[in-house]
């Protein structure tokens, strides 16, 4: 994602004993039982997005067919991107969709719409049109998204999509936090659309059951908040999931609830944070030799993009990922691992099915 909107951090603490191991936030679990087998089509990849593309784009799509089997359609210049195959003795093992434009990753929105022979339009399309099983994009979090409206739609009955990203939790599980970055300024109906979209992606990639929702807010205590938050309580009072109520800053990483849900602007603001906490806790942890170089890895995978690759873009009509815009060629590879995994899971028509109740009330 761009820097605005920068991939999710996992997070947690280093006195944190090791917990026991949840599937990866973006890959459905167990998802050959739990629905049918589908023919595996390619990833498709914005090849020019990002902060390091398409060098290390490209480097990641043949990482991700070498090391995980996952086949790629690169878009974008195709002599750069030939050059690139070339120089990673990789010729052939990707193909090339060509596109003539590259959206810059200053673009926050609908301007991207505009470009229509860019990267991300010529990747977007070919999901569209089922040549592609799924979409991955490390390029400027706001074009894609209004792109992807634009291009794709939305599913039947949602507003605006939203950001799903599963934290860690102190609990041994993972936490939903939705929505991580997509739509900053949503209506109350939006909010409460979120939280369904969560407790669905919570249900099918997570394997939660009954999954609880909190809503973030200033305080626990009922009718905390701003107005947006204020109303959005209201209407989650009646959506048909376990409402905990309002929870803080403090319950994100803590396993409160299952599913805590925001606008985009408050949710990457968190995310952000965590980050750099983490970040900030574990140079500490390092100066003052508490912890061991192994310990410390540990912990650092378990935020580390590379590890989970991007945030699931929920609400649309096909499959997308978003991955950090700083990503290099691994967190690129676990993208399109994340992206196939989703895509032969079926999660994007199975959320649909979820999406049975109007929350407007």
């Amino acid at each position: 994602m761009d820097r605005d909107h920068d991939n999710p951090s996992q997070a947690d603490t280093p006195s944190t004993p090791a917990s026991p191991p949840t599937p990866a936030p973006g890959t459905p679990s167990g998802r050959n039982a739990a629905s049918p087998e589908v023919p595996s089509r390619p990833v498709v990849l914005d090849a020019m997005g990002g902060d390091h593309g398409p060098a290390e784009t490209v480097r990641g799509a043949v990482q991700a067919r070498r090391e995980h089997g996952v086949q790629v359609i690169l878009t974008g210049l195709p002599d750069v991107l030939s050059r690139e195959l070339a120089r990673l003795g990789a010729a052939g093992e990707a193909d090339i969709a060509p596109a003539t434009d590259a959206v810059p990753m200053s673009e926050r929105g609908v301007g991207a719409l505009t470009r229509t022979g860019s990267s991300l339009a010529v990747g977007l399309d070919l999901l569209r049109q089922g040549i592609g099983g799924s979409f991955v994009s490390a390029g400027s979090t706001g074009a894609v998204v209004a792109s992807a409206i634009g291009l794709l739609g939305t599913a039947p009955q949602v507003l605006r999509p939203a950001l799903a990203v599963a934290l860690p939790s102190l609990r041994g599980g993972a936490t939903v936090l939705v929505d991580a970055g997509a739509t900053v300024d949503p209506t109350p109906q939006m909010i409460a659309q979120f939280a369904l979209l969560g407790v669905s992606y919570a249900q099918l990639v997570l394997g939660v059951d009954d999954p609880s929702v909190g809503l973030l807010s200033i305080g626990s205590e009922p009718g905390k908040g701003n107005r947006l938050t204020r109303r959005s309580e209201e209407l989650l009072r009646w959506m048909p999931f376990r409402f905990h109520g309002n929870v803080e800053g403090d319950d994100v990483l803590a396993g409160t609830v299952d599913v805590v849900v925001t606008d985009g602007f408050t949710g990457n603001v968190v995310l952000k944070n965590i980050e750099g906490t983490v970040r900030a806790t574990l140079s500490l942890v390092t100066r003052c030799g508490i912890a061991g170089p192994d310990d410390l890895r540990q912990v650092a995978r378990r935020y580390d993009p590379e590890t989970h690759g991007g945030a699931a873009l929920l609400g649309l009509a096909g499959t997308v990922v978003v991955a950090h815009g700083s990503s290099r060629a691994a967190t690129i590879a676990r993208a399109c691992v994340v992206a196939r995994d989703l895509a032969e899971g079926q999660v994007v028509a199975r959320v649909r099915e979820h999406l049975t109740v109007t929350p407007a009330r």
